[in-house]
């Protein structure tokens, strides 16, 4: 999951926006890091990304793909799954908007941004300034973060040419959303992944 899905979850699970956002910019054990709240809030977004990483539909997801974009697969997954989340949030979220939703995270977070790493205040810089989370409906600007993402980090080269094999597969992929996220959305509110040690 990526950073929409990974706060609408928090949501549903009434845990920390802020650490569930931060997770990733934060290394090690949490614990006096951080207040207890925002602690939990960690611990749940790595227990996710666990729980995601060995779900039967995200290993079929990765099964669509070719042996030359296999190893970057996840990391294309956890943004393909916003794209869909964002495209079809009125379906998700009936009751409230997209950027109402986007709206009243940013203004949970965005008080709490000092004493957090420093990269992860850079990506709150752009995250609502340039609207990020509803972007991510577009396959253009899909597109666009795969390339930088390909661009910053020399490992993830390969994430630069995965776009076209996500157009091949989109359909696929749009089906496996809608097996994957209403489970992740149903351990989520019922605090199911709380049994599942996190990683760190």
């Amino acid at each position: 999951m990526n950073y929409l899905a990974h706060l609408h979850l928090a949501s549903l699970a009434d845990s920390s926006l802020l650490g569930n956002l931060m997770a990733d910019f934060v290394r090690g054990n949490p614990d006096r890091q951080f207040p207890d709240a925002v602690v939990a809030g960690i611990r749940m977004h790595r227990r996710i990304d666990v729980l995601t990483d060995v779900h039967p539909q995200v290993k079929a997801a990765k099964g669509l793909f070719s042996r030359d974009y296999r190893r970057v697969a996840p990391i294309a997954l956890d943004v393909v799954w916003d794209h869909f989340l964002a495209r079809h949030w009125s379906r998700v979220e009936p009751t409230v908007s997209l950027r109402e939703f986007i709206l009243s995270a940013e203004s949970t977070i965005a008080p709490s941004l000092p004493g957090t790493p420093h990269d992860f205040q850079s990506l709150n810089t752009f995250l609502w300034r340039e609207r990020w989370l509803e972007q991510y409906a577009e396959l253009g600007f899909l597109e666009r973060v795969l390339n930088g993402m390909a661009q910053r980090r020399p490992r993830l080269v390969a994430l630069g040419g995965i776009f076209t094999e996500i157009e091949q597969h989109y359909s696929a992929l749009e089906e496996i959303f809608w097996r994957l996220y209403p489970d992740l959305m149903h351990i989520a509110a019922s605090g199911a992944y709380l049994a599942l040690e996190p990683n760190g």
